[in-house]
């Protein structure tokens, strides 16, 4: 597991109403900020051409913050805001000087190509990522709604990009659908067996399961257990931690994100009030800091 460290970047202010997540805002404010510190806070709020979309300017300024806080590379958990910042990703995995493999938990493959240009965006940074990431050796990616693998490979066909599959797993919703206890997602399914042969990695020797970087964007999850700005898919967290437990055991998990927070000029939906949002993203945070803190120190 990834070192314990924990990095907030606050684009939208969301985070205000998170008891936990404000309680690591004074942790890192009381804390050193040298390089030893456990906790950094990074307030984002002030750059321009982040939302959705992050041009150059955007780019530098961001690494300029993280370079501004001691953080030298792309361990730890990083918590970043809503699924319109996932393009975060990106930016943590150019960090990684060795070869590694992506876990990305999403409703959404995020493998659009650039409207316009080729800027970063949270709808296509997975394709950037395998584009222009010399160490990617492939992605998995977990949850997304089974229409939208259909469509990325029809896309991706037709613009000429259908080679970058061949890096590419989908393990679709209807493979993690919520379904209760026990977890759909078992050592024994199919779908468990082509994730862990897609993550081993050639050497001179053979095979080998080598080191991962996972992304999560609450959206995969049922809007039980998390409220975002994106339709969600049906991912109970249970399976989640399973998932991610497993690869555990048999890799070196290098860093893990989380977003998928709600809008911040969220006014309520059919699933819950303001307040039932916070308050539920902010257990999710709690959870999987938690969680993988205690990953991190279990005896490998």
């Amino acid at each position: 597991m990834p070192r314990t460290n924990r990095i907030i970047q606050d684009f939208t202010g969301v985070y205000a109403e998170q008891p936990f997540m404000q309680g690591l805002r004074k942790d890192a404010v009381q804390s050193s900020a040298g390089p030893d510190a456990k906790i950094r806070w990074i307030d984002c709020s002030d750059i321009p051409g982040t939302d959705c979309y992050c041009d150059d300017e955007a780019v530098t300024a961001i690494r300029k913050q993280i370079a501004s806080a001691g953080i030298t590379d792309a361990g730890g958990i990083h918590f970043f805001d809503n699924g319109n910042y996932h393009y975060m990703s990106k930016i943590w995995t150019d960090m990684i000087q060795e070869p590694f493999s992506l876990v990305v938990f999403d409703h959404h493959p995020d493998m659009q190509a650039p409207r316009f240009g080729n800027i970063l965006s949270c709808g296509g940074w997975v394709k950037k990522v395998l584009d222009e990431n010399q160490f990617i050796n492939n992605v998995v990616i977990i949850g997304v709604a089974d229409h939208l693998v259909d469509e990325t490979r029809a896309e991706l066909s037709q613009a000429g990009d259908a080679d970058i599959l061949d890096k590419v797993t989908f393990i679709k919703e209807s493979e993690v659908r919520e379904t209760g206890t026990p977890s759909s997602f078992s050592r024994t399914t199919m779908s468990f067996s082509r994730m862990r042969e897609s993550l081993r990695s050639p050497t001179e020797s053979g095979m080998t399961e080598g080191r991962i970087y996972i992304s999560i964007d609450k959206d995969a999850l049922s809007p039980t257990y998390a409220a975002t700005n994106w339709d969600q898919g049906s991912l109970d967290i249970a399976t989640l931690k399973e998932i991610i437990a497993c690869l555990a055991t048999n890799h070196k998990i290098i860093g893990v994100d989380i977003c998928g927070e709600r809008a911040y000029n969220f006014a309520g939906d059919e699933y819950h009030t303001v307040q039932e949002a916070d308050a539920l993203n902010d257990r999710i945070n709690h959870e999987l800091s938690e969680f993988l803190t205690s990953l991190a120190s279990s005896p490998t």
